[in-house]
């Protein structure tokens, strides 16, 4: 099973805090320096990582002395904004030191809940993948309260995994993975190598968070783990100060508890959008592109003939036969105003008829399932 890590080509790292400040002592540089050495070496290696880090919070308590994570918003939000000049800094010099661009990303849970948002966090990803970069995401906790009250950089991490399509979320961490049960408490435990992500029972063995620094536990990191497979990404939870954790992990080498999908990525996503996404509005589309979108194709504005509902970019639309029975649906690419002016029309015609053009389709195939 562990050969999925060592074959997938887009892993996400999420870092917790107990690893990125040193149990909150500051930013713990020697961790930070080793990270990112096997993050560049992987990188070299044709991967493509994108970084998850914690610890803004964490270092911004460290640098105005605090020693207890306070629980008051605003004060959260104060070291939010403290810690994060220094925590990007940090990056950032230590991978340009390996000839590699990095890239701060800060998004709320919202920015992949709405679906414009998510569209825009997806290419803005991916284009800077394709040009060699590292992305580091963050939750904005500096802004956003909810993310700092409920939110998670595990959850941020599935999340990721569901917004790129990765194959792998590998999760650093201050234990050596999951336990039969709490290490710190009984000696007897047992490290659990491999399982099913979405077993149950896992739940019920996992503890809660590990120091006042960290926000999750390995509950969150379960909880985690669940998510991203419903995306069809695995995940490896294993030890952070492991020696070459993420090279050897990369390697297929049996380190932590290694947390199987059951679905393909593509799969995931499709019945995830088939389940759980309101349609907000419709298109009629002719035979000729019913037969199109049945064959893998993408939904082009020729092949529509009448636009319902309201709907911005990004929104879930359904996609309707002359009889009105929903042949797909799918995120769309244009809001409706915009979809009624190119409907009918040629994908080489958009750029003339808007006055600019984002896509060719106006639903992409790969965000599409058909019913």
């Amino acid at each position: 099973m562990r050969n999925a890590i060592s074959e997938s080509k887009r892993i996400i790292v999420k870092v917790g805090s107990a690893l990125v400040t040193n149990n909150g002592t500051g930013l713990c540089n020697d961790f930070i320096v080793d990270c990112v050495r096997q993050i560049a070496l992987l990188h070299h290696s044709g991967r493509q990582i994108i970084l998850v880090s914690s610890g803004a919070i964490a270092a911004g308590m460290q640098r105005l002395g605090w020693t207890k994570r306070p629980q008051e918003m605003h004060s959260l939000q104060a070291a939010a904004a403290v810690g994060q000049m220094g925590l990007t800094q940090a990056y950032e010099s230590v991978f340009s030191g390996h000839n590699l661009k990095s890239a701060q990303i800060l998004l709320t849970h919202d920015d992949l809940a709405d679906r414009t948002r998510y569209l825009n966090a997806r290419t803005t990803i991916n284009t800077l993948l394709e040009l060699g970069v590292v992305p580091i995401i963050n939750e904005n906790d500096t802004v956003v309260t909810d993310e700092i009250r409920f939110g998670d950089n595990d959850t941020l991490g599935a999340l990721v995994a569901n917004l790129v399509e990765s194959e792998v979320l590998i999760i650093l961490t201050d234990q050596q993975g999951l336990y039969s049960s709490d290490p710190r408490l009984n000696p007897e435990a047992t490290l659990i190598s491999e399982g099913d992500a979405e077993n149950k029972y896992f739940e019920s063995i996992a503890g809660g968070a590990g120091s006042g620094i960290s926000k999750g536990g390995m509950i969150t990191k379960i909880l985690a783990a669940q998510r991203a497979a419903r995306s069809g990404a695995h995940t490896l939870i294993v030890g952070g100060r492991e020696t070459d954790a993420l090279l050897r992990a990369a390697s297929g080498d049996v380190i932590g508890t290694f947390l199987q999908a059951s679905k393909s990525p593509l799969a995931a996503r499709k019945q995830w959008m088939a389940d759980h996404l309101r349609v907000t509005g419709s298109v009629i589309i002719d035979d000729g592109a019913i037969e199109a979108l049945r064959s893998g194709k993408s939904l082009l504005p020729i092949g529509i003939r009448e636009v319902k509902g309201n709907f911005a970019r990004g929104s879930v639309i359904a996609c309707l036969d002359s009889g009105k029975r929903e042949i797909a649906r799918g995120l769309a690419n244009y809001p409706d105003s915009d979809v009624k002016k190119v409907a009918g029309h040629s994908s080489q015609q958009i750029e003339a008829l808007l006055g600019y053009m984002d896509e060719s389709e106006v639903i992409h195939r790969d965000n599409m399932v058909l019913l």
